[in-house]
């Protein structure tokens, strides 16, 4: 790197007419004679919270033995062997910690009522239990997401980005037995009283992180002649080129290459959508029909935010707790509900077990494109903490303890992978992982919901 080069801003935005465009880190925006890692201009630590529902298949994702930071393995210096459902991130491995045992203790009822799996989504990431009610008063807790976006989101356009894959449905308070829609709806809750809605429609994610601030009608237009946001910023990024290394020149094409196409595949879900799909259900205008590339829509959108600095905090809610929703790219006919209620039926469970290594397979295209990612002195996961997971342990019986959680990502230097931490059942609760994720990130706090300190092992 030479000396002599111009330094540009990270903080520097392109703009056209309706288009905000955030760049990526480049070369020519860290400061002559620093290192690399060391520079104020290296982004900070990203986050992204992903839930899912109803827990896995009894048996098929806890790896073998095990203790808080001691794995067993078959033979010194061998690698414990990975479970069928987590075998997708067997390649991610090095920078994979998979936690088994942990007590979700925020998503049981109280004594004397039921109904837990009409709420556990609320619980998730903050470990409280949420208000019985279906009226105005609902209660829950700031989850994490929030409470990192308040240290690290507030130089970014969006503080946080709010992601889901499935439709919350007819606007009724009443999600069953009791409580509010607004605790299965939402996994992000900025307030105790105000859960922030996840976004399923990757068109408009796609208007928020670039800024389009053109008129519906506009957008309609551009969108039937095929035509590019970057249109409108064309001169100045030619002008922009002409300022910055052919290193820097390639990176930025790739990125913009990376824009056209995310726009390309949102043009064909909108000329797609609004009809039944195999599945029969009726998509949104811009929504696509395929859970598959949906999903990856969304990861795909976060990839970019994460590139361009647009946000450093991510939520994604992959299914709203009663769902009835199937996914053929699993190979299981079944719908997630039904399945989950396996009766203890080995080959019911067995079937469930392929829907959840299907879902692990879609995290692990998001961890792999983070993987691949240059950011600073490392890549994207270098520098996130993925955090995957569910409240519920056993969930034909809806219980809620021995709930499969996994974490993923250096966490900037923080994070040791390739482990299994095993605790003891009903002894340590994900209130401790919360806290323990939020001491990562700075946010020091004696506690969070039903924590009682920091999650052994972990760090």
């Amino acid at each position: 790197m030479f000396v002599t080069k111009k330094h540009i801003s990270r903080r520097t935005i392109l703009r056209g007419a309706g288009v905000t465009l955030a760049l990526p880190l480049l070369d020519s925006m860290i400061p002559a004679q620093t290192p690399l890692g060391k520079t104020a201009a290296n982004p900070k630590t990203r986050f992204t919270g992903i839930f899912v529902p109803h827990g896995m298949g009894p048996g098929w994702w806890v790896p073998e033995g095990g203790g808080p930071g001691e794995p067993k393995r078959a033979n010194p210096g061998d690698p414990f062997a990975y479970p069928m459902i987590m075998k997708p991130l067997e390649p991610l491995r090095d920078q994979v910690v998979i936690m088994s045992g942990l007590w979700s203790k925020s998503a049981e009822p109280p004594p004397g009522v039921t109904g837990a799996d009409h709420w556990v989504a609320a619980a998730y990431l903050c470990g409280n239990k949420p208000k019985k009610t279906t009226g105005a008063d609902i209660y829950d807790g700031v989850t994490i997401d929030q409470l990192i976006a308040q240290k690290v989101g507030q130089e970014t356009l969006l503080p946080s980005l709010e992601l889901g894959v499935e439709d919350a449905g007819a606007n009724s308070s009443n999600c069953g037995e009791g409580y509010s829609c607004a605790y299965t709806n939402s996994i992000s809750w900025q307030s105790p009283s105000q859960p922030n809605p996840m976004e399923i429609n990757p068109q408009v994610v796609f208007e928020r992180l670039f800024g389009d601030g053109s008129t519906p009608a506009e957008r309609a237009a551009r969108r039937n002649k095929d035509r590019s946001i970057l249109d409108s910023v064309t001169q100045s990024l030619a002008r922009f080129k002409r300022d910055i290394d052919p290193g820097d020149r390639s990176r930025l094409d790739q990125y913009l290459e990376d824009v056209r196409e995310i726009e390309r595949r949102l043009q064909v879900a909108t000329k797609a959508s609004a009809e039944v799909s195999t599945d029969g259900i009726v998509v949104p205008t811009g929504v696509p029909q395929s859970f598959d590339e949906h999903i990856k829509l969304q990861f795909d959108l976060q990839l970019l935010a994460f590139r361009g600095d647009i946000t450093r905090v991510t939520t994604l809610l992959y299914a709203r707790d009663l769902t009835s929703r199937s996914y053929p790219e699993s190979g299981v006919r079944g719908a997630f509900h039904g399945l989950s209620h396996h009766a203890e039926d080995p080959a019911t469970i067995a079937d469930y077990a392929k829907l959840n290594q299907y879902h692990v397979q879609c995290l692990a295209y998001y961890l792999d494109k983070l993987k691949k990612t240059p950011d600073g002195d490392g890549s994207l996961l270098d520098h996130s903490l993925v955090l995957y997971g569910s409240n519920m342990g056993n969930s034909n019986q809806h219980l809620h303890y021995d709930v499969p959680h996994l974490l993923a990502g250096g966490a900037s230097g923080q994070l040791k992978g390739n482990r299994h931490l095993a605790f003891p059942t009903k002894t340590v609760t994900t209130g401790n992982m919360l806290l323990s994720i939020l001491n990562m990130f700075g946010v020091q706090q004696d506690s969070i919901g039903d924590s009682t300190g920091y999650l052994t092992g972990l760090v």
